[in-house]
């Protein structure tokens, strides 16, 4: 049989929100052909997005600037389908731990002669849930690590339940670049990086937006900006309660040097003097590019926050000392370890996966999926997560009609109603 190198390989990409549709597009190109993460294969992968509560909005896909081709929204058993009718090579699964265990019982229960590479890995910072999200993506060809520091951990947990390792690759994350920081008369920028749900609480989040409003009334020559991620009514990976949009409105007039704005993260870097956030994987992307950051202590260093990640970073640090102009230092060493520089080395960053998934598109058929998680394994744990997504591929393809469609966009809207407005109204009443 000829080889699937001797050929452009064919690339899908499935994910369940709008960052991990931007990671898993920038990674496909990455890991496939293209050396940075603007070159694009001869062929471009194959987009799907998952139906789910997280389903991004057109809007935020084309937020994300990574392709212009909109993806295919499909539930995981329509995805099962058309990789079983389609001929990948190449299946990068940018999802949630457990939608991707789920998905690779699926495509192992497809049994095809000749199966493609499964790429899989995270889109940010891992500072939550390690052991049991790595454990639920064993099984991929790939599993791709952000930096040296995640790739000794990852292997790490592998090696320490007994489960093969070799599939952990060191990468870097894929959306790192643009121009290095340069100063500009005049302009004098600080952009807070939101996150849908650090801080979690409402307190803590009126807190954080206070303390910017302020910040922006103390230095009235500073353009403050509060970076968003979705507007009212979207959804990203993680839910979002009280979004900044609505606790803005319980405020007295804000000066006219703080504003919302929204965008590519990218671009709005490209006029940032400072950057700050609690925990945001804009903070990484801000250090590659020597962009001045600041990770705030305020509401302590703790890991429900992800702030912990940060420890010897020299970025820690909080409202009042940016209140007195006190910038934080990066620790070189540190930077290192996360995979974050402003130099050659990350050119080179995806070159191992690169050869990686050319060896096993290059080698025999690839063995069946053998995930650590199994019935003997985790008999208690397994059954529940993949009864979350029934996925059979056999079963009589649904008819797609106009009355499914606004079904479904109603019962949307009406879950994302419950969490943003109904939920706190419970949970209020429940502390009565």
């Amino acid at each position: 049989m000829p080889s699937r190198t001797d050929r452009t390989a064919r690339v899908a990409v499935l994910a369940d929100s709008d960052t991990r549709w931007k990671w898993g597009v920038l990674t496909a190109r990455r890991i496939t052909n293209g050396k940075t993460a603007e070159d694009t294969p001869s062929e471009a992968p194959t987009g799907f997005v998952l139906r789910g509560r997280a389903t991004p909005t057109g809007r935020q896909l084309a937020e994300t600037g990574v392709s212009d081709l909109a993806p295919r929204e499909v539930t995981g058993t329509e995805f099962l389908r058309e990789v079983r009718d389609g001929g990948y090579d190449v299946i990068v699964l940018a999802l949630v731990g457990g939608t991707v265990r789920a998905m690779l019982q699926g495509l192992a229960e497809l049994a095809l002669d000749r199966r493609p590479v499964i790429v899989t890995g995270y889109v940010g910072v891992v500072y939550e849930k390690l052991a049991d999200g790595l454990l639920l993506r064993h099984g991929a060809d790939v599993v791709l690590a952000n930096s040296r520091h995640d790739a000794e951990r990852f292997r790490a947990v592998y090696e320490g339940v007994g489960a093969d390792p070799g599939a952990v690759v060191e990468a870097a994350l894929p959306f790192l670049g643009g121009a290095r920081h340069a100063p500009e008369p005049g302009r004098d920028t600080l952009v807070f990086a939101a996150q849908p749900s650090v801080p979690v609480t409402k307190a803590e989040r009126a807190y954080v937006l206070r303390r910017l409003v302020a910040h922006a009334r103390l230095h009235p020559h500073r353009e403050v900006l509060l970076k968003l991620r979705s507007k009212p009514g979207e959804h990203t990976t993680h839910l979002e309660e009280f979004p900044y949009q609505k606790l803005v409105r319980g405020l007295s007039e804000p000066p006219p040097n703080f504003r919302l704005v929204y965008g590519h993260m990218g671009e709005v870097l490209d006029r940032t003097d400072l950057l700050v956030t609690v925990s945001s994987t804009a903070a990484l992307e801000a250090l590659h590019r020597r962009i001045p950051t600041a990770v705030l202590t305020d509401l302590g260093v703790r890991e429900a926050l992800g702030n912990h990640h940060f420890i010897g970073s020299g970025l820690l640090t909080s409202f009042d000392r940016l209140d007195a102009r006190a910038v934080p230092r990066p620790d070189e060493r540190w930077l290192a370890r996360q995979g974050v520089a402003a130099d050659r080395a990350y050119e080179t960053a995806f070159d191992a996966a690169r050869e990686r998934v050319a060896e096993l598109l290059d080698g025999p058929p690839l063995p069946p999926i053998a995930p650590y998680y199994t019935p003997e394994t985790a008999g208690g744990y397994l059954p529940t997560v993949l009864a979350r997504h029934r996925l059979d591929p056999s079963a009589p393809e649904p008819r797609e009609s106009g009355v499914r469609r606004i079904v479904r966009e109603a019962a949307r809207g009406a879950y994302r109603h419950g969490v943003q407005r109904v939920a706190p109204v419970i949970r209020r009443l429940g502390e009565i």
